[in-house]
């Protein structure tokens, strides 16, 4: 099987689209710090709950209403 593929690495080659330099760049580039994320607060899951308990009331009294 021929090998087409060209040289592999760093040999001078040049890469028209430049996809090897720019990828280069990405790894080779340091990480970045993140900020520390606030606090979390209960506000989204407070909602959920009270969400949930409404639903499951509602279902029951459709149900008591339905089957009474």
């Amino acid at each position: 099987m021929a090998n087409n593929q060209g040289p592999q690495g760093p040999q001078g080659t040049n890469d028209p689209a430049g996809s090897t330099q720019m990828f280069r760049a990405f790894v080779d580039e340091a990480p970045q710090t993140r900020p520390a994320a606030p606090a979390a607060s209960s506000g989204p899951r407070v909602g959920l709950i009270v969400g949930i308990v409404a639903a499951v009331i509602v279902v029951a009294a459709v149900a008591w209403l339905a089957l009474g």
